[in-house]
């Protein structure tokens, strides 16, 4: 055992021309729980498809659990929820989570896992029969039941309704709280600041961000003083102190900024017509614009 349950080093990985992973370095050390987030193309579902051995890396290196990924996996150390992962249509729910679980060395008995993943009252419905966030539920119990020390998830709350939602990242607290590791993959950056411990942010296959939620906000200005000015100098603003970014639009004035109390001295001692102040966070959303360059 290495302390860490992920390991990529200088992984590289391209599809004809185009480059998805350029150089990937990243470490995720046990009893994390980490959030992959990116623009579409930014190689999030690459990233982790290379971490779980079911590609192979162009160059560099992935192991998992301080083992080659594939070995991980055998072990029975891992969870996957993919997001294209098919489900046998004519096999009842209790069944297929009672027979992964038999693949496992030591798995979690079928019912708490069902119960945990709100398809309890599905137990005896085929799975043709279910709606798609009743099949992604299923997805999740399937990924848990096995009791792994390591879950990989590329986009797990896609089609699931708010108590789906709710009870997968009920789960998810309570497994990482026992110290287990949690990896995954989201659109939704909401989900990220609530639930993640840090934030690996990609962009065009590089790692752009990594750190804690606040981190991350932080590399953009942690908040934004705005306020009303008659007369706002843009290339005067530029220079107060903590300021990173500044936007003026007719006299509304936006300052983003690492150091807020500095900026409003600085702000109140320079225009004594400054009204309208307020004080708004960066959000995750604002970071991610900023740091993949507003791409969607």
């Amino acid at each position: 055992m290495t302390g860490n349950a992920l390991e990529l080093r200088a992984v590289t990985k391209t599809y004809g021309p185009v480059t998805a992973l350029a150089g990937v370095d990243l470490e995720v050390g046990e009893g994390e729980t980490v959030a992959v987030l990116g623009p579409n193309g930014a190689g999030k579902s690459t990233l982790l498809s290379v971490a779980l051995g079911l590609l192979a890396p162009g160059s560099g290196t992935a192991r998992v659990l301080g083992r080659p990924p594939v070995e991980a996996l055998r072990a029975g150390r891992v969870g996957v929820l993919l997001q294209e992962s098919g489900l046998l249509d004519d096999v009842r729910v209790g069944e297929l989570v009672t027979a992964v679980a038999g693949m496992y060395p030591d798995p979690l008995p079928p019912e708490r896992v069902m119960r945990a993943a709100r398809v309890e009252e599905l137990a005896g419905q085929r799975i043709g029969r279910l709606s798609g966030g009743q099949r992604q539920r299923v997805r999740f119990a399937l990924c848990v039941v096995g009791d792994p020390d390591l879950l990989v998830l590329d986009e797990p709350t896609v089609g699931l309704d708010v108590e789906g939602r709710r009870a997968l990242w009920q789960e998810l607290r309570a497994r990482t709280a026992q110290g287990r590791t949690a990896v995954f993959a989201t659109h939704y950056l909401a989900e990220a600041d609530d639930y993640a411990d840090r934030v690996v942010l990609l962009a065009a296959g590089q790692v752009v961000a990594d750190g804690s939620v606040a981190t991350v906000k932080a590399l953009v200005g942690g908040v934004e003083v705005r306020c009303v000015l008659d007369a706002a100098d843009p290339a005067e603003l530029e220079l107060l102190p903590g300021v990173r970014q500044v936007s003026v639009e007719g006299r509304a004035v936006s300052l983003r900024t690492s150091d807020s109390d500095a900026t409003l001295r600085a702000v109140f001692a320079m225009y004594d017509d400054v009204r309208d102040v307020r004080l708004e966070s960066t959000d995750l959303e604002s970071a991610f614009v900023t740091l993949t360059g507003g791409r969607g």
